[in-house]
């Protein structure tokens, strides 16, 4: 039988820590509010959705790639996100209306490349869903999208977060930048150990 509140536990546990969505959901809520954030946020939807949706299709073959392509996607996605520590702490916490990495697409692209969200994935499907329903199309694809949704969600959050603190940020702005900086560092650095 499938032990839901496992599942649920680790998806949630997974999708409340910090990565770059949360992150950045956080830093966009707290520069350009809750709504100015939607955007940023719809693209983690989507991009979210299509790799859940590609990583769950692929999973078993993955399952034997995954020793060769385990460190190079590690690396990129830690490149990535010291790009992206380097960006926030040297920010200057003031909203620009036309800044492209808080647009929808670059909240869908940066799906592809977050490697939180393809452990998050693997593991889900490995080590709760596919024992169940190894085969099944429909309960795959819904899983894959409530994998999704429950990161959606919890990404929402942290932009509220980011908005309703944001009187608390605007005050202490070099100290949340190197703050959020020095997370995505630990991130980073934690996606080898």
């Amino acid at each position: 039988m499938f032990n839901w509140i496992s599942f649920l536990t680790y998806a949630v546990v997974t999708a409340v820590t910090p990565g770059p969505n949360n992150i950045l959901s956080m830093s966009n809520g707290n520069r350009k509010g809750f709504r100015g954030a939607l955007p940023f946020n719809f693209g983690i939807l989507v991009g979210f959705s299509a790799v859940m949706l590609l990583c769950t299709a692929f999973c078993s073959l993955l399952s034997a790639w995954i020793p060769k392509i385990k460190l190079p996607m590690l690396i990129i996605g830690a490149a990535y996100m010291l790009y992206l520590a380097w960006e926030t702490v040297r920010s200057s916490g003031v909203a620009e209306e036309d800044d492209s990495r808080d647009c929808f697409r670059s909240g869908l692209l940066l799906q592809f490349i977050n490697p939180k969200i393809y452990i998050y994935c693997i593991m889900s499907m490995e080590a709760y869903i596919l024992p169940y329903y190894h085969g099944r199309v429909l309960p795959l694809v819904g899983f894959a999208l409530l994998l999704a949704f429950i990161g959606f969600a919890f990404t929402l959050l942290w932009s509220a977060f980011g908005s309703v603190f944001q009187w608390l940020f605007s005050q202490h702005t070099k100290l949340v930048n190197t703050v959020m900086s020095l997370l995505l560092v630990y991130c980073a650095i934690s996606l080898f150990f």
